[in-house]
């Protein structure tokens, strides 16, 4: 059993650290709202900050949405850095700005702690189900003491470089990711507007060479239109932002990453800061005048 810090119980926060808990390890938990039923029934402890959760813990896990949050918790008021004693392990899961991530990491070693960026791709319903693709930045030898915690909440657990580099390839997931559902969203709007019924086309070539869990999940939310979040479109803007910045650093011409930021864009223009990921069908769809599932 290792006692465990977690701050951030978001829609996936709460998630990981349930699989945590069934594991029989010890959690402290905190976040700005109040504990999670379900997490109390697992015997999670809540506590009033971060600080308090990493004065009761070994390891301590973070995610939450953005750079600012992160240093937040680490560093501000009552945070994890006035609790962490020398020995202490402090993994990062969330998805914020590889170059700020060395940064925290620096300071948390000049407490005698070692630190872990391990960012996570798979949504809430990897989080539920432990399925979750983990991409870390470590120490070979820090990974292999945790990889164990990261083995209860993912399926896919890799070890890509140093600190910094899990940042990287999660950076890299989220261009893929919004660049495969602008694809479907394109799809989909394509064989709604020639009248053929959508649904039978993902059907039919979800067992093909365009098969993917985009195709399998997204394109259901398109047809349904079952937009509530899973992943918010704000949270997938500021991840191709930190893709946008650093390709701009290093002299890369990203068009269509930069593309689907701007669909993002129109959509949170539309009052869809909060809406699913998905729903960039809808930025597609007001270009069209011409919405899935629409009857001509």
């Amino acid at each position: 059993m290792t006692k465990i810090g977690f701050v951030g119980l978001g829609i996936m926060g709460t998630q990981m650290a349930g699989r945590l808990a069934d594991a029989g390890h010890e959690i402290f938990a905190y976040d700005r709202k109040p504990l999670a039923e379900t997490l109390m029934a697992k015997g999670v402890t809540a506590c009033g900050s971060s600080k308090e959760a990493a004065e009761n813990c070994e390891v301590f896990i973070s995610i939450v949405p953005d750079t600012p949050d992160v240093a937040a918790v680490l560093f501000g008021e009552n945070g994890a850095a006035e609790g962490l004693s020398a020995g202490k392990i402090v993994i990062d899961m969330s998805s914020i700005s590889p170059v700020e991530t060395k940064q925290y990491a620096e300071k948390i070693a000049a407490l005698g702690c070692a630190y872990v960026d391990a960012p996570v791709s798979g949504g809430e319903v990897g989080a539920r189900d432990g399925t979750l693709s983990i991409m870390v930045g470590a120490d070979e030898a820090i990974f292999e003491t945790v990889r164990p915690l990261f083995e209860i909440m993912g399926k896919n657990v890799t070890l890509v470089g140093d600190i910094g580099a899990g940042q990287t390839a999660k950076v890299a997931n989220q261009m893929i990711v919004a660049m495969n559902i602008e694809a479907v969203a394109e799809a989909l709007l394509f064989a709604a507007r020639a009248g053929v019924d959508p649904e039978r086309v993902r059907q039919a070539i979800s067992g093909g060479f365009a098969s993917s869990k985009i195709l399998e999940l997204h394109g259901a939310r398109m047809i349904k239109r079952t937009f509530d979040p899973g992943f918010r479109i704000n949270l997938h803007q500021k991840d191709l932002n930190l893709a946008l910045t650093a390709g701009r650093q290093m002299g890369l011409s990203l068009p269509n990453t930069a593309n689907c930021q701007e669909l993002f864009n129109a959509c949170a223009a539309h009052g869809g800061s909060g809406w699913d990921h998905s729903a960039m069908v809808k930025a597609l769809e007001l270009l069209a005048g011409y919405e899935i599932g629409q009857n001509d």
